[in-house]
């Protein structure tokens, strides 16, 4: 049989198309089987892959295909993110309109995955933009309003007074409307919010069930939701400001109340506005605030700066006034939009007292000598100690003193033991167009209900032009006019935020054919939760904590069982690729894509000189960054299936690095990947040269046999290993490699010879199988096998082939190496140490010594002592 020669892009259109034809990896609900459903963050449809896309889905591929090997049901599905503002931004580029742009990259991206061979089943896919997916996220938005866990209120947006248009805060670029370029105002329009909250405690409690999710995930949403126990505390006013008589503060520390000096509330707090009326300067203060746009975590960072009210506050234990001012680190959406200022133990506090004079008083002491010392000279003393000039309540450490101050102001009246959480109510409203309508009316009586349910889905029109600045739907105001029980209605004109279609995905691609209902529910509770998600860190909060949320919906709707939709997590790292820029005489920087450089590098493989292969330009080396379009550095993934194939590109991403860890795409690592498949290639059409082979009989192999037989199935056992439990793929891919190399030495000349070949490139090929699926396939069907692969059982390790008959001792003495033999699996350790000091290269180095001590590490090494 003449070898073939390994021609990827033929054979990967050929085993593609016997996928499609075949429907290999069609999903259907089979009670009698284990489930697996497997998924993958879904994609925003760009227009093309990157190679941060390439790696997500390959890990996913791995995974299902190698739990599909072991006989589960798996449920592989794939879809898109399909709505957004980076549509309409397209869109206008372009001239077009977003849904046109939107189907037309879900075609070509479509194309892309399925030229990697990823096995999804298309049945399934879902597109957000479609009408057949938003009409049940607008009925359970109808739903979740029935309970009383959807409302409306006031809340903050950044405005462009030119455009006459909200914009998204990635459209505010340096404090001014990215189209227009004026200075974006800060403007209160009424907005929908769920209720998040009411599911607070139990999403930070279920985060104890998600035992497979990485710590840092788990960490990272429980600081989000940030529980904390603490005092609502209330403080009266020396004199009613209009209709406001109190004031009300949360702090965490109880124990610094007496350190008190100054109260801080927002610059929307009624008491600022109520001030306001009569004081130019506040006044302008208050505007200055309300159009600086402050993210919570610009807060600890950002200048101090604050106005005084001229108000003052009883406090509510020592009966002294404090002063009420307004300060720019006070945000009225957290909280009661004030805050107690201590500013001897609360460094933001002890800046804003600094810079205006204010009283700082020291209430808390270190508890001992070696905690660090106070000096509220130099700043706030933030540790916990015990308490000083705080009246009875003086030495009690931090424990006592929270308990017993909040009782002292509970007796009194004045503030009430609360459990807080950093956690707020989920704004789903955004006034862009390329987005699910959101299926509320307005009536004339200034009420709003729900869309009937049989008027759903409120469809959002498609074949409209973008002007840049006002939504199509706010823009016709035909559009929006509607009727409710023959009266005169509104539609509501703004759309979901797009983290509502993405929270619910997942779900839907259990019956996404379901033309009846938002979930089948038997269908829904056969494949979920998932099994196994794979994505980014960057999701790691809000998309995640979002899903976990409306999961929790979901099932109080009765329409799934579960209480998480994740059971395990991969968080894959980033992709890296050179950059490389030259700059002009003003240091600006213009960034060279890798493909138009060429490269010297030193005998490390570090580059050294690098030039525009054009012209000869000379470039800078940008070092190892992530692929982005800034740096011009991403890597056309076509452009390497065309040139070494999908299989190459998908065993290059999962060898390069753990899963977790950032991938460093270096081209001679794409070589070597292409190179080790050749081998393979070859490997089985050498084989496949000796005719027809015998059958493995194990009893009669020799010891030189039965060697290379384990080194293949110590593979099987370390890549079912690797790929299921520990989940690191480039380790399994490294075992395979190993074995590889041991098969190209093993010798061919008898019977047994084959046959132990033929069980380790069949071997090779099912364990290879997940990760470099179109050659397997290929050459399991070369080497005579009818059935697909992809139905072929997961190889198992024979722990009988596992045994060793004998070991290879290393032998030191005074730790260094003198000597190597071979002894039976079953010696003795006396049997070991006789036979290392009879090895005549040892007894040159302990004749005429004193042997102080022998050491033995039992199948490994033994270690002489002597002097």
């Amino acid at each position: 049989m003449a070898e073939q020669q390994y021609n990827p892009k033929e054979i990967e259109q050929q085993v593609q198309q016997y996928w499609a034809e075949n429907q290999s990896f069609k999903a259907t609900e089979n009670p009698d089987q284990e489930k697996f459903y497997c998924l993958s963050m879904f994609p925003y449809p760009s227009g093309r892959l990157h190679m941060g896309h390439v790696r997500n889905y390959t890990i996913g591929d791995v995974i299902s295909r190698f739990q599909r090997m072991q006989g589960k049901n798996v449920m592989q599905p794939m879809g898109w993110d399909a709505f957004g503002l980076p549509a309409e931004n397209a869109a206008i580029n372009n001239k077009t309109a977003p849904a046109k742009w939107t189907y037309a990259n879900i075609e070509y991206m479509k194309d892309q995955l399925r030229s990697l061979g990823f096995g999804y089943d298309w049945d399934r896919e879902v597109a957000t933009c479609k009408a057949d997916y938003y009409r049940w996220e607008q009925w359970f938005f109808t739903r979740l309003y029935e309970k009383g866990l959807v409302y409306k209120k006031n809340s903050t947006v950044n405005w462009d007074p030119i455009d006459q248009t909200v914009l998204a805060n990635e459209q505010v670029i340096d404090g001014r409307g990215w189209r227009s370029g004026a200075l974006v105002e800060q403007k209160e329009i009424p907005q929908w919010f769920i209720k998040i909250t009411d599911y607070a405690e139990e999403l930070l409690a279920d985060l104890e069930k998600l035992e497979e999710w990485p710590d840092q995930v788990r960490a990272m949403q429980a600081n989000w939701i940030g529980r904390s126990e603490g005092v609502d505390i209330t403080f009266d006013l020396q004199q009613s400001a209009g209709d406001v008589n109190q004031l009300s503060v949360y702090t965490t520390r109880p124990d610094t109340f007496y350190g008190v000096t100054y109260v801080a509330v927002a610059a929307q707090h009624p008491l600022a506005e109520y001030a306001a009326r009569n004081n130019p300067q506040l006044a302008a203060f208050i505007e200055e605030c309300k159009n600086t746009k402050v993210a919570e975590a610009e807060l600890a960072t950002m200048e101090k700066k604050g106005c005084d009210t001229g108000l003052f506050a009883v406090h509510p234990l020592t009966g002294e006034s404090v002063p009420v001012w307004v300060a720019n680190f006070v945000l009225m959406d957290y909280g009661s939009g004030a805050v107690m200022a201590v500013p001897g133990h609360d460094q933001r506090d002890w800046e804003f007292a600094t810079r205006y004079q204010l009283p700082i008083k020291q209430v808390v002491a270190p508890a001992d000598d070696q905690a660090p010392p106070c000096d509220l000279s130099q700043a706030a003393y933030t540790e916990k100690g015990v308490l000083i000039n705080s009246a009875q309540f003086d030495g009690l450490a931090f424990a006592d003193a929270f308990d017993q101050i909040a009782a002292k102001l509970e007796a009194d009246g004045h503030g009430t033991k609360k459990v807080n959480y950093r956690l707020r109510d989920w704004g789903v409203s955004r006034q862009r167009y390329w987005g699910a309508p959101i299926p509320m009316l307005n009536l004339e009586n200034g009420e709003s209900v729900p869309v009937p349910a049989d008027e759903l889905p409120v469809v959002l029109p498609e074949d409209v032009e973008m002007d840049g600045t006002t939504s199509p739907i706010k823009a016709d105001p035909q559009w929006a006019k509607t009727t409710y029980n023959g009266q005169p209605a509104v539609r509501e004109t703004d759309t979901f935020d797009t983290f509502m279609e993405s929270s619910w995905y997942y779900a839907r691609y259990s019956c996404a054919q379901n033309q009846d209902a938002m979930l089948d529910p038997a269908q829904a509770n056969y494949w979920l939760p998932v099994d196994q998600y794979v994505g980014g860190i960057e999701h790691a909060i809000l998309h995640l904590l979002y899903s976990r949320f409306f999961h929790k919906l979901l099932r109080d709707e009765g329409l799934v069982d579960s209480d998480e939709p994740f059971k395990r997590l991969l968080c894959q790292g980033m992709v890296l690729a050179d950059s490389y820029y030259s700059e002009d005489q003003k240091g600006k920087k213009t960034w060279h894509a890798p493909a138009d450089v060429t490269t010297e590098k030193d005998d490390k493989g570090r580059i050294v000189k690098a030039w525009l292969t054009s012209s000869g330009e000379p470039v800078q080396h940008g070092g190892m960054t992530k692929m982005s379009k800034s740096k011009n550095n991403g890597i056309d993934p076509q452009q390497v299936i065309d040139q070494y194939g999908a299989d190459t590109v998908r065993l290059f991403t999962m060898f390069a690095a753990p899963p977790e860890q950032t991938l460093e795409w270096v081209d001679s690592g794409v070589e070597g990947a292409n190179r080790f498949l050749r081998r393979v290639w070859k490997l089985v059409h050498d084989h496949l040269q000796s005719g027809t082979v015998p059958a493995l009989e194990v009893a009669s192999l020799n010891k030189e046999q039965k060697a290379l037989r384990r080194e293949v199935h110590r593979a099987i056992e370390k890549v079912s290993d690797d790929l299921g439990r520990r989940q690191t793929f480039n380790t399994a891919i490294a075992a395979v490699m190993e074995l590889l190399n041991h098969l190209q030495k093993a010798p061919q000349e008898t019977a047994a010879d084959q046959a132990i070949m033929r069980e380790a490139v069949e071997s090779v090929l099912l364990l290879l199988n997940p990760i470099t699926p179109h050659i397997c396939h290929e050459l399991w069907a070369a080497l005579g096998h009818t059935s697909d692969i992809e139905q072929a059982p997961w190889p198992v390790a024979d722990a009988e082939a596992l045994v060793e008959d004998e070991k290879l001792i290393v032998v030191q003495v005074n730790g260094k190496v003198r000597a190597k033999l071979t002894v039976s699996a079953s010696a003795t350790k006396e049997d070991v140490e006789q036979a290392a000091k009879s090895q005549p290269n040892v007894q040159q180095f302990i004749e005429d010594k004193t042997i102080r001590k022998v050491i033995v590490v039992p199948g490994k090494l033994v270690n002489i002592v002597a002097n």
